[in-house]
């Protein structure tokens, strides 16, 4: 009956256009990129702004209906899917780019805008927001605040947290509220924003954003290193990162994501023969700038390394990420369900972090495939279900992931780097933090959602 009422009450304040109950409608919003999980959702709510979010969200807190935010629906760790049921509330349509401000090298944007959108325009005026996740064209800037996401130039540029100087957001009860601005230094009060990133919509709605800009390099260059085996390649990173050169990406791949890329993305694979691939990009403004580096990495890996190309032109730059990009899909294909992790360590534990994962899962009897961005240590690692029936694997996934957890922790890292927790790990934060720890994140979130209506089920 409240489900009722509150659908009656929303269509009243908010119109009929933005509110829907009908299955048709409501049924693409019940799973993300979760492979294999969904919900059901009894309501969805697509607003224009942000006093139809906080309308919004305080019909639902009056008639105590779960609501679950939800951004472009890449995740992988199931944070915009409706468990408990509720409300949908999707930020769709809260997509405009509302300043790019030279002056001050800030944007202002809504969270719905698409990652590689805004690259795109901030780049017209000379400008670079640097945050890259392998998603860019499809995700949304709110989504990757909301999950703290990262990318593949935090090397040298850091993730999404680096980036956010300011920000709108409405509060469970439909309050609109306001910290930062495009100001860099603020030690004005509890920094409210660093406490929303990362949150995965379990805190509160953002609803504008106010995120930093850097100057765009004129220059940008891409090698592609080829080894014999993976464990070489993940100690090429240490010999990089010794040079004491900073690329803008170090990233690697094993030659099981190479081969799926090869097979179903129809894509030329340079230097194919190899075991596993480093590919390493460095920026500046000046060609013998880049010459330096380049020579810098080339010499300090060079015996390690089975050999090396460099790509300077669009297309050939293209084409070596094109392999990149392309390795998630190809997993699909090979195996539409399979476990994703991303776990992080410290860079100097990549070796032996991925050798132990790699034995414990041949020792499971599971295939594998590892590549990741290596220059942070933040490794994806991909448990393929192949031919285990589906209550097979739900027996096999909780035991894998407790032992690829267990091994991250062992090696001084932590469960995730830039997925999140969401409804699919949320039961493993017992590994990472203490209960002392984890009461604490329990009390942050009753002073913001104290009804517990935003995002049930996820986190904690």
């Amino acid at each position: 009956m409240k489900i009722e009422e509150a659908f009656t009450a929303l269509c009243a304040s908010l119109g009929n256009d933005r509110v829907f109950a009908n299955a048709g409608k409501t049924d693409p919003y019940n799973s993300d990129k979760t492979t294999n999980r969904s919900g059901k959702c009894d309501i969805l709510i697509i607003p224009e702004s942000a006093d139809e979010v906080a309308a919004a969200l305080e019909i639902c807190g009056r008639f105590d209906i779960p609501v679950t935010p939800r951004g472009a629906g890449t995740g992988v760790t199931g944070g915009a899917i409706p468990v408990c049921g509720g409300a949908v509330l999707s930020l769709e349509k809260l997509n405009r780019i509302i300043e790019i401000d030279t002056d001050n090298m800030t944007a202002t944007v809504e969270p719905g805008v698409k990652t590689g959108e805004l690259q795109r325009k901030v780049l017209e005026h000379g400008l670079l927001y640097p945050p890259d996740p392998a998603s860019l064209e499809d995700c949304s800037i709110g989504g990757n605040v909301a999950e703290s996401a990262g990318g593949m130039r935090a090397v040298k540029y850091g993730t999404t947290k680096d980036y956010i100087l300011g920000c709108e957001f409405v509060t469970p009860d439909g309050i609109v509220m306001r910290y930062g601005g495009k100001y860099v230094k603020n030690a004005t009060g509890y920094n409210l924003a660093g406490i929303l990133i990362g949150s995965e919509g379990t805190l509160a709605v953002i609803t504008k954003l106010i995120v930093r800009l850097v100057p765009a390099p004129r220059e940008t260059r891409d090698i592609l290193f080829s080894f014999d085996s993976l464990e070489k390649a993940v100690e090429g990173v240490s010999l990089i990162s010794r040079s004491r050169v900073i690329p803008t990406a170090i990233e690697f791949m094993e030659e099981d994501a190479l081969a799926f890329v090869a097979k179903y993305n129809a894509a030329s694979i340079p230097l194919s023969d190899a075991k596993a691939h480093l590919l390493v990009q460095i920026d500046g403004n000046y060609a013998d700038e880049l010459d330096r580096m380049e020579s810098t990495i080339v010499q300090s890996i060079g015996k390690t390394a089975s050999s090396h190309m460099t790509a300077c032109s669009p297309d050939e730059r293209s084409l070596l990420w094109s392999v990149r990009r392309g390795i998630r899909n190809a997993i699909e294909k090979e195996s539409p369900v399979f476990l994703a992790e991303d776990c992080v360590v410290p860079r100097s534990a990549i070796p032996a972090f991925v050798a132990e994962v790699k034995t414990y899962l041949r020792a499971q009897k599971i295939r594998s495939v590892i590549f990741g961005h290596a220059g942070d240590g933040n490794v994806h690692i991909n448990a393929l279900r192949d031919t285990l029936t589906d209550d097979e694997w739900a027996q096999t996934v909780p035991a894998i992931k407790k032992g690829i957890y267990s091994i991250a922790l062992r090696h001084e890292g932590t469960i995730t780097g830039e997925h999140g927790i969401g409804c699919i790990r949320k039961d493993y934060m017992g590994l990472a933090y203490s209960p002392d720890e984890i009461a604490l994140m329990k009390r942050i979130k009753l002073a913001f959602d104290p009804k517990g209506i935003l995002n049930p089920g996820k986190v904690l």
